[in-house]
């Protein structure tokens, strides 16, 4: 080995070998004092030191706290389980990373802990974020990237394919796989659900359930702890039901997804709802025809009163109400909403959640809700007698008042109001119209094919058309009627592709009233009523829409029975 003194005196090694060999232990010897002094310091500080160097830091403990916020705070999760969470920090003493930790807490329902580490822990940490797959959750949200939502549309039609993925994923994609599939299968809900021979994964498109995939029984207990640390849930809870939400991140844009999760037979059930922001909420591009459109802009119009939507769950009524909304969202204007839970956000409105576990509720918000001085109430359920009092005094007293109440039909809510306890002298002067309302599918215009009414159809079809009002502003001649029905192919489900509104508007008026005032107070006779005054019911709704071709009858006679 030749050794000699180069310029300014600086020592030449000849031997390769023996140069990688001292720069290596030189560097383990720098290690060992760096990791040593950060010990002392964290002596010194009060913080447990620990070296994270070999430490088994799994990709769940490392997506709890984003990447990005690790670098900026030099602080990450190395440790996350039940209801213990552990942060490594560089400077645990900073307020940032003390925010972060209580931050966690609160979100994961967890007990925190911090610890001390040195930069080259650190640096360890950011190398293994670096391995972590491209489509990942992060803290509350989901990020779905380009490469996820490429091949997804042919998943949904490739139920093998799709279950085969799902199979084989890592339980980290599972949730961005999913949810990726059911937006480009356009669901409305995501459905996951332990069964005796496997894991059912079905999804909700135009109303009708779809199984896609059913994957082994082995994951779920991984795979139900990854919707609950997404959706901040307890994970060590699954004897009573939970819910939660997380954001889906899609080509920039938040969608919020509500999740719930109920114990079964063979483990919880997770039922996810995508809330997609509403892109058409406009008043007029409702569906509501004829009289009873004009009639209800009018009644919308008005400083006071009650506008009330009727029907079952999943009909569009929250739909409707925010395009009432929209229409009436001025600058001059103050809406205010109480809802359960507030499921879409708008400009120029303010929107609260009632919390019953902190007991605000319907009642107790309407209450407070009446000292902001809005002119607009919009309530998101009528569900007690309590609520409906306050709501009708409102609706009395100067405020124009936008609810929702489970009934069949529009006619249905006067006698449901009714056997709440309210008294028929404060209803009647305080409803201005009923909506009631369904959802139905459209066909899909690339597929659909003519048909002829068989004879059962055609009775059915005459008996609902036989009472259509001549002053409801519409009319109908089935003999120039076109009757389409669904056919099938590669754009659409079964035939079917979207959804549309039916609709009835009850008006009130004098004669209403007197019948609300007296004895008749039956649904069939206040729908009676209602038609000699001019209203279209949901199912002649429906037929004349089917005899237009935009849906078939025998989705409106599914829809209405």
């Amino acid at each position: 080995m030749g050794l000699d003194l180069g310029a300014g005196g600086s020592l030449n090694i000849a031997s390769g070998g023996l140069e990688e060999k001292l720069k290596a232990k030189l560097q383990t010897v720098g290690l060992k004092q760096r990791e040593q002094a950060t010990a002392s310091t964290a002596a010194q500080s009060g913080f447990p030191y620990i070296d994270l160097t070999h430490f088994p830091m799994t990709q769940e403990a490392l997506m709890v706290v984003p990447e990005e916020q690790a670098k900026t705070l030099k602080a990450f999760c190395f440790f996350s389980a039940g209801e213990d969470v552990r942060i490594a920090a560089i400077n645990p003493a900073d307020k940032a990373v003390a925010d972060l930790l209580h931050q966690l807490e609160e979100r994961l329902h967890a007990k925190g802990s911090l610890y001390q580490i040195s930069a080259e822990s650190l640096r360890v940490a950011m190398e293994r974020y670096a391995t972590l797959p491209k489509v990942i959750a992060f803290k509350d949200e989901v990020s779905l990237s380009e490469e996820a939502l490429k091949n997804f549309r042919a998943l949904t039609k490739d139920k093998a394919q799709l279950q085969k993925l799902l199979a084989e994923a890592t339980i980290t994609d599972v949730v961005a796989i999913v949810t990726a599939a059911a937006l480009e299968a356009k669901s409305s809900d995501i459905h996951v659900e332990a069964e005796e021979k496997g894991i059912a994964v079905r999804f909700r498109v135009d109303g009708i359930l779809q199984e896609v995939a059913m994957i082994p029984k082995e994951r779920w207990k991984q795979m139900i702890s990854r919707f609950k640390l997404v959706a901040s849930l307890k994970i060590n809870v699954d004897s009573v039901p939970q819910d939660g939400r997380f954001t889906i991140v899609e080509d920039g844009k938040k969608i919020d997804v509500r999740i719930s999760t109920l114990p079964t037979v063979y483990g919880e059930s997770v039922v996810m709802r995508i809330l997609k922001p509403l892109s058409n909420v406009e008043f007029e591009s409702l569906g509501i025809r004829g009289t009873s459109f004009e009639q209800l802009k009018e009644q919308i119009s008005r400083p006071n009163g009650m506008v009330i939507t009727v029907g079952p769950t999943g009909s569009g009524k929250t739909t409707t109400l925010y395009s009432v909304l929209s229409k009436l969202n001025k600058p001059g204007v103050k809406i205010i909403t109480l809802e359960d839970p507030v499921e879409y956000k708008m400009e120029g409105i303010n929107q609260s959640q009632i919390d019953p576990s902190k007991d605000y509720t319907f009642a107790k918000g309407l209450k407070s809700l009446l000292r902001q001085d809005p002119d607009i109430c919009m309530v998101g359920e009528i569900r007690d007698l309590e609520t409906a009092e306050i709501a009708i005094q409102a609706a009395l007293t100067g405020h124009l008042m936008i609810s929702t109440i489970h009934t069949n039909s529009a006619a249905g809510a006067i006698p449901r109001f009714l056997a709440m306890g309210v008294k028929p002298f404060l209803l009647a002067p305080a409803l201005n119209a009923i909506i009631g309302q369904r959802l139905l599918r459209k066909l899909c215009e690339k597929c659909k094919k003519p048909l002829t009414l068989d004879e059962t159809q055609t009775k059915k079809m005459q008996e609902i058309m036989a009472t259509l009002s001549p002053t409801g502003g519409v009319t109908f001649d089935a003999a120039k009627a076109t009757w389409f029905g669904p056919a099938g192919c590669e754009a659409c489900h079964e035939g079917y592709k979207g959804r549309m509104g039916i609709y009835e508007v009850l008006i009130m008026n004098k004669d209403l009233e007197k019948s609300i005032l007296g004895d008749k107070v039956s649904e069939y006779d206040i729908q009676d009523l209602a038609i000699k005054q001019g209203m279209v019911t949901m199912a002649q709704d429906g037929i004349m829409k089917a005899a237009e071709g935009i849906t078939s009858v025998q989705e409106v006679f599914r829809v209405i029975e």
